[in-house]
């Protein structure tokens, strides 16, 4: 009998995991093959139903409360058995899909996302609209009982992998307001007249697609919420984005602050304040997180306040990669490594989720309120 008491929860999920070996196989550090572990993964959780904890029974979840979710994230990814990125994908979507679809839709689909049958993607930021989502041009127009959707998404993470996206439009006339002229669809990605083009980053991964859409056919049942809802879904999707996902991301960091801390104690490279301040910088984030976990399991609903969480985990994430630079000497130029992948990567840390910008504009001025000057 699987215990909803969070010690007890993770003391048994723990067992579990020491019990069923679900390590990656080794050499496969490939974006396919990370994917292909991620289902691997999630369809072992879904069935001993670790990862069906924390979500409501009416969308295929065991009940529980929801640090439950976090818990298990925080084991998996912590022990790098699935990467943070495809994992992040279940915090930002699943709430949204619960909170804004039909209730049979969401019973019908969530289950594929949490049991790894499928992957989803978010179709929000667009060449001209990233950090300005307000202004997005891609167009649903009515007929009838379906919508037809033109237009282009940008940086819409392992869109070719997925077979469901949580897609952004404008509807309403020239006089609606920008705000209120977004409506979410719920979009299947094999919908003729969709176009997925992976984008080859600096890293070398090719994690994010351009993703266009010619004459896009969707019913109207498969809208998320009503015509106008979708910059309230946008912002409340958000900060699951800079929260729950993040708690995953700090413990992968976590995990390689431990691996750099093994190598190094074996080369003579490194001084405790070297370490230390990478170790202040993660425990500071790792903090606020916590306490944005515990106040989402509450019942709290999150609003701009984690874009706190997000300008420390930039800063915490950049200087935690610096510091490896810095105490491995041309490993990250020279040598062809996970640690090169991971620090060009981590230079995107303040740009990806709002840019570093942006979320201190949030905070100067919708949590200080500082005003636009």
């Amino acid at each position: 009998m699987i215990s909803t008491d969070t010690a007890e929860f993770r003391t048994q999920l723990r067992a579990w995991l020491d019990e069923n070996d679900l390590t990656p196989p080794p050499g496969t550090h490939s974006l396919d093959a990370h994917i292909q572990q991620f289902f691997r993964v999630q369809r072992a959780l879904y069935d001993a139903g670790w990862n069906r904890y924390g979500w409501p029974e009416h969308a295929g979840g065991l009940g529980g409360p929801d640090i439950l979710r976090a818990v298990v994230g925080e084991e998996v990814v912590g022990r790098r058995l699935a990467e943070p990125g495809p994992y992040s994908m279940l915090e930002v979507l699943t709430p949204t899909m619960i909170d804004y679809a039909p209730a049979d839709l969401a019973a019908e689909m969530v289950p594929r996302l949490l049991s790894g049958e499928e992957l989803w993607c978010q179709g929000f930021s667009e060449p001209g609209s990233g950090s300005d989502l307000a202004s997005l041009t891609t167009r649903a127009t009515p007929r009838g009982d379906q919508w037809v959707i033109n237009g282009q998404k940008v940086w819409t993470s392992f869109a070719q992998f997925s077979q469901r996206c949580i897609l952004l439009t404008r509807t309403g006339d020239a006089d609606t307001p920008s705000h209120q002229a977004i409506t979410a669809f719920f979009v299947d990605m094999d919908t003729p007249g969709i176009t997925v083009r992976p984008l080859e980053t600096m890293h070398g991964v090719d994690e994010f697609c351009e993703v266009y859409f010619d004459d896009v056919v969707v019913d109207a049942g498969r809208m998320l919420g009503k015509p106008g809802d979708g910059w309230q879904l946008a912002m409340d999707l958000l900060p699951y984005e800079r929260s729950s996902c993040f708690w995953q991301r700090i413990a992968y960091l976590y995990s390689r602050f431990d691996e750099l801390i093994g190598i190094v104690k074996g080369l003579g490279t490194a001084s405790d304040s070297d370490l230390g301040e990478v170790y202040l910088a993660l425990h500071t984030l790792r903090c606020r997180s916590r306490a944005t976990q515990h106040r989402l399991a509450s019942g709290q609903r999150l609003g701009p306040d984690t874009s706190i969480d997000k300008v420390l985990l930039a800063g915490a994430e950049q200087q935690f990669y610096d510091t490896v630079r810095d105490l491995l000497p041309s490993v990250i130029e020279l040598d062809d490594s996970e640690w090169r992948t991971e620090f060009l990567y981590s230079r995107a840390a303040t740009i990806y989720g709002g840019t570093a910008e942006v979320q201190r504009n949030i905070i100067a001025r919708r949590l200080l309120e500082l005003g636009k000057e």
